[in-house]
């Protein structure tokens, strides 16, 4: 196990970075680290340009850790004609599951219920729009060895692959393919490691007060202490803040709301299935099965502009529309009590001419927006998970204009930190659980649990989650809290209750930490 690997980020290239940025000036600064920014570091370091990012919390906590986990080719776009954002989606997923990220995003398979009682009209659109999405997938160039084709499914054979829907109602299913993200954290981590160990400077717990075109007045909230980046070139990659450093600019938060239902009360489904909003046509609630053994339901699509950015209440009004709508397919319909956890995160929409005077947020587009105007910072915002590396390059590829300093984005075929082709990965003596979450670090992680019994067993009987996992988190990944820990490394706390199994033994880890080496 290397304990001088160039991504990790710990407290001590906290400190380094600080002092590196207190003393020189920088290509570019970028301010937000979720996943818009982390992208636009990754791809401007990777360009030769030196870089600093500055993030207000922990990485992800904002947006990018409270998606449904999907990386997808866009199959609503199409339903609501959005060709552009549905082929950027598509060649977006395609990057991510062959090159950048193969480790972290995995096919997972939808099956569309057909019942006895909907219109033959409903089905055969249905059909129709699979079939046009999966030509979308093969012009993309991703081939069917990654994602298969779609079929058409007995009514017994969607029952299986989703036990919880109800059997008697089911005329048959459609099943198609598409990508699930095993983190979305993890997927933001993935980028910003990375980008740090190509040499940005990545800094978490910095908060900006003001930024100019060459400058970031910030503050160390760790200390208080006043903390100036100079930059040659800044981006605002703040999602829903973008507009506190662009007047000019309207964000509209969307909240997105999932339920948190353990898999076993659906009966441990093995793909997803989607369930129409009825008068939303091409809007779908979508139950998701996870890892560590939860559904998740989701998702509500609601102007929120009152909500906690980080932290998005979850109206009883959400619960009360998520499980009306799937309970509409299932044998045994969900009650209130199955519901063991939810959260909720706010999408930064931006409404341009592409939207038509749209009514609702889900009617918004996901295009992306790139503000160029000299003399302010470049702002980069809207977009989605999915789409977030080609919204870098568009973002970067605006600086090095500004900067003249043209060279080519990389980081299409740019691997992540423990990405490798499936055949290495398949070689790597590990359980396969921590290779879906660590690639090939995941021999880091299991090197660290043989340093202590403490670090060796999962963290309460019902997880698989270890104190090993802890530990990599504090010395590789950024994680300085019990919050940062059961939040977002482990993402525990979506299901409160194993949070607060977990909570007293994930202290006890953090406060050894120092004498495992967690900062170098």
């Amino acid at each position: 196990m290397s304990t001088d690997n160039p991504t990790w980020i710990n407290d001590g290239t906290r400190r380094r970075s600080l002092d590196y940025v207190a003393a020189h000036t920088v290509d570019v600064a970028v301010v937000g680290g979720g996943i818009t920014g982390a992208g636009v570091a990754l791809d401007a370091v990777s360009r030769g340009l030196s870089v600093a990012l500055v993030e207000a919390g922990d990485f992800a906590s904002g947006t990018s850790g409270y998606s449904s986990k999907l990386i997808h080719g866009g199959l609503r776009y199409l339903a609501k004609m959005d060709l552009g954002v549905a082929w950027e989606s598509a060649v977006e997923r395609r990057w991510l599951m062959e090159r950048i990220a193969p480790h972290l995003v995995r096919p997972l398979g939808f099956v569309i219920p057909v019942t006895r009682g909907a219109p033959a009209w409903e089905g055969a659109a249905e059909g129709l729009g699979v079939v046009i999405y999966d030509v979308l997938r093969r012009l993309s160039g991703l081939g069917g060895g990654v994602l298969p084709r779609p079929q058409l499914l007995s009514g017994l054979a969607a029952a299986a692959l989703a036990p919880g829907l109800d059997p008697h109602a089911l005329r048959r299913g459609i099943l198609y393919w598409d990508g699930q993200a095993v983190d979305d954290v993890r997927l933001v981590l993935g980028v910003v490691r990375t980008a740090a160990g190509l040499g940005a400077h990545m800094l978490r717990d910095v908060k900006a007060a003001g930024i100019t075109a060459t400058t970031v007045a910030a503050v160390d909230t760790r200390c208080g202490a006043r903390v100036t980046v100079n930059a040659r070139a800044v981006v605002n990659a703040t999602g829903l803040w973008a507009a506190d450093f662009e007047p000019g600019l309207a964000v509209i938060p969307s909240r997105g709301t999932h339920l948190v239902v353990r898999a076993d009360r659906l009966g441990n489904p093995q793909a997803a299935h989607t369930v129409p909003v009825p008068g939303h046509f091409g809007r779908y609630v979508f139950v998701l099965p996870q890892t560590g053994g939860v559904v998740y339901i989701g998702l509500t699509d609601e102007e929120d502009h009152g909500a906690d950015g980080h932290h998005p209440a979850v109206p009883e009004r959400d619960v009360g529309f998520l499980l009306d709508i799937v309970n509409a397919t299932l044998a045994v319909p969900l009650a209130r009590d199955d519901v063991v956890g939810a959260f909720a995160g706010l999408r930064p929409l931006v409404r341009t001419p592409h939207d038509g005077g749209a009514a609702g947020s889900a009617d918004i587009s996901r295009r992306h927006l790139v503000r160029d105007v000299p003399g302010t910072p470049v702002t980069v915002v809207g977009g989605k998970l999915t789409t977030y590396r080609r919204m870098a390059q568009d973002a970067v590829d605006a600086v090095a204009a500004r900067l003249e300093a043209p060279a080519p984005c990389r980081t299409r075929t740019l691997p992540l930190a423990g990405a490798a082709s499936p055949r290495e990965l398949d070689a790597v003596d590990a359980p396969a659980r921590l290779v879906a979450k660590y690639g090939t670090e995941a021999l880091d992680v299991l090197a660290l649990a043989r340093l202590d019994p403490l670090l060796a067993g999962p963290l309460f009987e019902g997880t698989e989650i270890t104190g090993a996992e802890l530990l990599f988190a504090v010395r590789a990944e950024g994680a300085s809290s019990v919050d940062d820990l059961l939040e977002r490394r482990t993402r525990l706390s979506f299901v409160p209750a194993d949070a607060a199994r977990a909570r007293g033994r994930a202290a006890e880890i953090l406060a050894l930490a120092g004498t495992f080496g967690a900062a170098q």
